[in-house]
């Protein structure tokens, strides 16, 4: 029986979290694809609470490719300056670094935030 794409992202991202935890001072960047959007949190583990979020269908005219998930990374970095945040623990939900996910830790990059 073969094991599906999703189940093996869901492996990975137990294993990622297992050593990734976000605080106040360095909060965790978590994103989350879909077929319709890319979404990004900055979560304070702590607390259990999420500081900042965004969503590429926020963005006028973004689709959903590498570039839109760039601008994305732009407006969640924007987001994160007006809290204060400086720094984030990226964490890549189980998925590959490349694509959407690369373009749009690169937009957070561009943006200000250092991961």
């Amino acid at each position: 029986m073969k094991i599906s794409k999703n189940n093996l992202r869901l492996k990975r991202k137990k294993r990622i979290r297992a050593k990734i935890f976000g605080t106040a001072k360095r909060p965790r960047l978590a994103i989350f694809r879909s077929l319709r959007d890319i979404y990004v949190q900055v979560i304070d583990d702590q607390k259990g609470k999420t500081l900042v979020s965004a969503k590429i269908s926020e963005i006028k005219k973004a689709k959903n490719d590498s570039a839109g998930a760039m601008q994305t990374g732009e407006l969640i970095a924007k987001k994160c300056k007006i809290a204060n945040i400086s720094e984030v623990i990226f964490d890549r939900g189980g998925y590959k670094y490349h694509g959407k996910v690369k373009a749009l830790a690169e937009g957070v990059r561009k943006g200000g935030i250092k991961l």
